[in-house]
């Protein structure tokens, strides 16, 4: 026969606990100051708050780059030239192009926005596949869906206010001020 110790997996409370401490090794400081407002200890040992705290991060950084990348390109077009955006007609003007681009930064700016956005679109499904272990975590799955889907904060189109409403509730009932947003410690 057999021993049965040697085939045991480990038991989901200890794969949580190595998985929890790995993230707040990884996040150090970061995930002090992302911490829920109001939720005192408990999400630290939720591993969907540990995920949403990365995923949280990325979403603002691509969030700030969008915006620099709209920002760039504006001034691209206005240093380029319409004509020049819609149609490259010689090489001159690809040559002109490329020098405008290397010095505004425009290109560099869009691929890092794209690679943050894939990054964050990743982590965001691995968040939906983590379980919550709190009310939390929950929240924090529930605002992700809510700031990946949503057109906006006020967008009356179902399911965007139930889901809000629903939000708002795991909020009031962890003693959270409720808001339009999932609060966090800046």
């Amino acid at each position: 026969m057999t021993d049965s110790d040697n085939s045991t997996s480990m038991p989901l409370v200890t794969r949580r606990k190595v998985f929890v401490t790995a993230a707040g090794a990884i996040m150090g400081a970061q995930a002090k100051a992302l911490a829920p407002s109001g939720w005192e200890a408990e999400p630290l040992h939720d591993p969907a708050v540990a995920v949403w705290r990365t995923w949280q991060a990325l979403y603002e950084q691509t969030e700030r780059l969008l915006r620099k990348q709209q920002r760039l390109e504006r001034k691209f077009v206005e240093a380029i030239g319409v004509h020049c955006v819609t149609l490259l007609q010689d090489g001159d003007e690809q040559a002109h192009w490329d020098a405008v681009d290397k010095e505004i930064g425009y290109s560099a700016t869009l691929r890092a926005e794209r690679e943050a956005a894939d990054r964050a679109g990743e982590l965001f499904q691995i968040l939906s596949k983590t379980p919550a272990s709190s009310l939390a975590g929950v929240a924090a799955k529930l605002h992700g869906v809510l700031r990946e889907g949503g057109s906006s904060k006020d967008d009356p189109e179902f399911p965007w206010p139930q889901l809000r409403s629903a939000l708002n509730d795991i909020l009031r009932l962890a003693g959270v001020q409720p808001g339009n947003d999932f609060q966090i410690n800046a």
